[in-house]
């Protein structure tokens, strides 16, 4: 079996994982980890993981199943970054979604749902480990039911909904709340790339929260 990952972003922190389950494979089945669709040459199967190009029956044409690995319960949640969006506004537990790829964006065939609980007390690396896990685990499961599943279309009578993309903007919090009114959403940020900021007295601050594990 010949397997491809499409990360765009080589540094986004799914990378280590994503090369740990590579590694783990061994000689079991051909992977490969590309940053582009051009890169994308063929095989059995097609992940999109954290993939920010969009993809044409060309593309998608050249494997088996092409398959996108999405944070939410869809149809609820389409579109991006839908963990953090749900996280920062208080949810305690995230379902994943393994689903085929489609040409209206994230609205193919279910192959499986995760719903993994959440700590409200857990920080963006730790929401970071759960949810890779649960990716991998979908991956692992995809690859053991290739040729066998029959996948479930979305249901229609349920209205979807989308989230927009996330831009450095909505990790600004605001100085004159307090930290526990906006905890939610200064945990779900990213330190290095979206870190949570505020101005305040003329300057822009960033704000880092770390957790005391002595």
């Amino acid at each position: 079996m010949k397997v491809t990952l499409l990360c765009s972003d080589a540094a986004h922190p799914v990378n280590p994982y994503l090369q740990r389950w590579m590694d783990g494979k061994g000689d079991s089945i051909e992977v490969e980890l590309v940053r582009t669709k051009s890169e994308a040459l063929g095989g059995d199967i097609l992940f999109l993981i954290s993939c920010s190009e969009v993809l044409t029956a060309q593309d998608t044409g050249r494997y088996a199943d092409t398959l996108v690995l999405h944070a939410s319960d869809l149809p609820h949640g389409r579109g991006w970054s839908p963990h953090i969006w749900e996280l920062s506004r208080g949810a305690e537990s995230l379902t994943l979604s393994l689903l085929e790829a489609d040409e209206k964006v994230d609205s193919g065939r279910i192959w499986k749902k995760l719903t993994v609980d959440v700590p409200r007390h857990a920080l963006w690396d730790e929401i970071n480990e759960l949810l890779f896990a649960a990716e991998l685990e979908l991956m692992d499961f995809a690859i053991e039911q290739f040729g066998r599943i029959v996948p479930i279309p979305q249901p229609s009578d349920i209205e979807a909904t989308y989230y927009p993309k996330r831009t450095p903007r909505d990790s600004e919090i605001d100085p004159g709340k307090s930290i526990a009114e906006q905890f939610d959403l200064v945990r779900v940020c990213d330190p290095v790339r979206f870190p949570a900021f505020f101005y305040h007295r003329g300057h822009r601050y960033v704000l880092k929260l770390e957790k005391d594990r002595g």
